[in-house]
């Protein structure tokens, strides 16, 4: 059964560190590591969403454009917020292609009422790995308010729970070209 709190994948990075934009770079046989992402969690959720500035994709797929200039994370949950009448959004960052099914039942079993419940593994919190509660938008818009734009300066300040996982492997984000080598290497395996 698939759930029904619906998933976005955000897309709408930079991509500075890996010279070019990853969500476009071409991966497994989906066609781009946002197709890769999209066809993978649509599996798991009833309502898969890209999160980015733009539409740059090469198929469909429900787009929320982010509704400020600045380029950050932040911006990306206050417009999902703003989009979407839910109560509860799971945040998934393109560059994480192998968290598994396991990891999102986990974070999802885990929510007790919290703000947010993010993934940490080897004690390095993964902020695009996690469900974020309505409850958590006045505090990241008062954020926003302050410049401040930093996934971890939110979650300090809000209610947020952290699940430990072991295999850091599955947290494997792809932001340099080494990293998504590698990751080309692991998903043809």
């Amino acid at each position: 059964m698939k759930q029904t709190i619906p998933a976005i994948i955000f897309a709408g990075g930079k991509s500075s560190r890996m010279g070019m934009d990853k969500a476009l770079l071409p991966f497994g046989d989906a066609g781009s590591l946002a197709a890769y992402q999209y066809h993978r969690l649509h599996q798991y959720f009833e309502h898969v969403y890209l999160s980015a500035k733009e539409n740059k994709f090469d198929f469909n797929a429900p787009l929320i454009t982010d509704n400020y200039d600045i380029h950050s994370p932040l911006v990306g949950i206050v417009s999902a917020f703003e989009a979407l009448d839910t109560p509860m959004l799971f945040i998934l960052s393109v560059d994480a292609p192998f968290v598994d099914k396991t990891v999102i039942d986990t974070l999802i079993d885990a929510w007790k009422g919290e703000d947010a419940v993010i993934a940490r593994s080897s004690g390095e919190v993964q902020p695009l790995c996690g469900l974020y509660s309505r409850s958590i938008l006045p505090l990241a818009k008062g954020e926003m308010e302050k410049g401040n734009h930093k996934l971890k300066l939110l979650l300090e300040s809000a209610d947020t729970h952290y699940v430990d996982f072991e295999k850091s492997h599955l947290f494997l984000n792809l932001n340099h070209p080494h990293e998504y080598e590698e990751a080309k290497k692991l998903i043809s395996c």
